[in-house]
């Protein structure tokens, strides 16, 4: 008898016996982010480390649970996820992830030719458009301005916002659709910037850049801190983190704290946000109506984004008698570098010879500049 009682126990505690059908269908789909990362490449290194957190959490809901005090006092720690998740709500592990993107990246085409910051303005168009849309479909101020974020394909700024926000109860549905927008840049951008350019413009080859000096990149990150932080401070955990790792790797002299921020410092925090933002996708969080609305606002603005940087390209094109290829608008999203690489592509399939991509890198690191700036006016907006 007590070896029945014994396994009837054990049986009772599998997760056969305590999920419900919400959970299996968010199992289903940790399983075709996996896919898709390790198939097809979609930014593994962010949806394998999602995907598998969202595997897990929907297995094992404990894995987040908050820390509490039972009826006879004893404290309980809470899940091992949900302290990772305590760093994204802290707005740590996204300003880390700024650093790291500062360190790695190359600002030279962007200071060659400012009006890459044009391209990137016109591309966080798709913020804007979204945060309106999400306040006609009935969510409050500060819900829609994190929701509207996604459309700069940002997922670590998308984060931030919602955390500063106070917006913890959709950090995971709009971190869950910002990293995997970012993911589907090849997919859902080729489509629109073909949609609004012709042959002839996508044939446009453009001049080569001037050489950059290394006085003017370390003085870059120097200049556009104290420029962007004195209009909105609140920019400054991100944009001065972005710009420190800049620094690190411009000015030569701190070569072991560039590798640290660009590769071990970098790839730990990635796993850490990205496992903790996959477990914040419980069946009971995200099976709703408002992640659906997230979900596909964050589409909108994203497609409007994308648009937006393709149509002032084509201004930008007329303006300078047919020398700028609109293409790289597209690449003023966030989502680097991965939007500059597709203006490459798209470029490269109308003309073979053309090489589009360190002109996109402009615009591309402009957008990383520009969603921040947004998510500070924000900030500003609602006083935080």
């Amino acid at each position: 008898m007590s070896i029945m009682n014994t396994l009837s126990n054990l049986w009772d505690q599998t997760a056969f016996m305590n999920l419900e059908w919400g959970n299996y269908v968010m199992i289903l789909v940790a399983l075709v982010f996996l896919y898709l990362a390790i198939r097809h490449g979609f930014e593994p290194l962010l949806l394998v480390p999602i995907a598998f957190g969202m595997l897990l959490v929907n297995i094992y809901p404990d894995i987040m649970a908050e820390p509490y005090v039972d009826a006879m006092g004893i404290e309980h720690a809470g899940g091992l996820l949900h302290y990772f998740f305590i760093l994204d709500e802290w707005s740590i592990l996204p300003s880390l992830i700024f650093m790291g993107v500062g360190a790695m990246t190359d600002f030279g085409p962007l200071i060659a030719n400012p009006k890459s910051f044009i391209l990137g303005a016109a591309a966080q168009l798709g913020i804007y458009s979204a945060y309106f849309l999400a306040i006609l479909l009935g969510f409050n101020g500060k819900a829609a301005a994190a929701i509207s974020i996604i459309g700069g394909a940002d997922g670590p700024t998308s984060i931030f916002l919602a955390g500063k926000l106070g917006q913890t109860e959709l950090m995971g549905p709009i971190a869950v659709a910002a990293y995997s927008y970012m993911s589907l840049v090849p997919i859902i951008q080729p489509p629109i910037m073909k949609l609004l350019t012709t042959e002839k413009e996508r044939k446009i080859k453009m001049e080569q850049l001037r050489p950059v000096s290394k006085l003017e990149k370390i003085l870059f990150p120097i200049v556009i801190t104290i420029v962007v932080c004195m209009i909105l401070p609140t920019t400054a955990p991100l944009v001065g983190m972005l710009m420190l790792g800049n620094l690190f790797r411009e000015s030569g002299v701190v070569k072991q704290l560039t590798d640290t921020a660009s590769n071990a410092l970098m790839y730990i925090v990635v796993i850490l946000l990205g496992t903790s933002v996959g477990a914040s996708t419980s069946a009971e969080a995200f099976l709703n109506v408002d992640t659906l609305k997230i979900v596909a606002l964050g589409l909108i603005a994203f497609a409007v984004g994308t648009a937006g940087g393709v149509l002032f390209g084509k201004v930008m094109c007329k303006l300078s008698g047919g020398k700028i290829n609109p293409l790289i608008g597209s690449a003023g999203v966030s989502a680097v570098p991965m939007a500059a690489r597709v203006s490459q592509k798209v470029g490269a399939e109308a003309d073979p010879t053309n090489f589009l991509l360190m002109h996109a890198m402009g615009p591309n690191v402009a957008g990383v500049i520009g969603t921040a700036v947004a998510a500070g006016t924000f900030m500003a907006v609602f006083g935080v």
